[in-house]
């Protein structure tokens, strides 16, 4: 799974340029991703977890993610849903040519900021 939360801004300064360079671009494109597929469950996906839930959330902020590449992506993104409580949910994308929609494959609640976000 890649975590692309890796780098804070750029590749360090230690690796040749060539490296520096398709790390950065791939970082950002990463970072791109993660933020479409984020705002997406903020539509798409926050309205089932609210049923699955039973209740609604005021607060639903995704925070980090991370992503692993299979037949299209898995997004896995620790959500803040309010006070001290944050959840982690697993986003699928499809590949571009399958023209899918988002969809939630699971989500884990009861999670903390500090909580690591890994594959589930």
């Amino acid at each position: 799974m890649a975590n692309c939360a890796v780098f804070a801004g750029e590749a360090p300064s230690t690796l040749p340029a060539l490296i520096r360079g398709a790390l950065s671009l791939q970082l950002q494109c990463c970072k791109r991703a993660a933020a479409a597929a984020a705002d997406s469950s903020d539509t798409q996906v926050k309205a089932q977890i609210e049923e699955k839930e039973g209740k609604t959330f005021d607060v639903f902020t995704a925070v980090e993610f991370k992503t692993q590449l299979v037949a299209g992506t898995n997004y896995f993104i620790k959500v803040h849903v309010g006070n001290e409580e944050f959840m982690h949910l697993r986003v699928f994308k499809s590949l571009p040519h399958e023209n899918e929609q988002l969809s939630l494959h699971s989500y884990q609640g009861s999670k903390t900021k500090h909580d690591e976000l890994a594959y589930f």
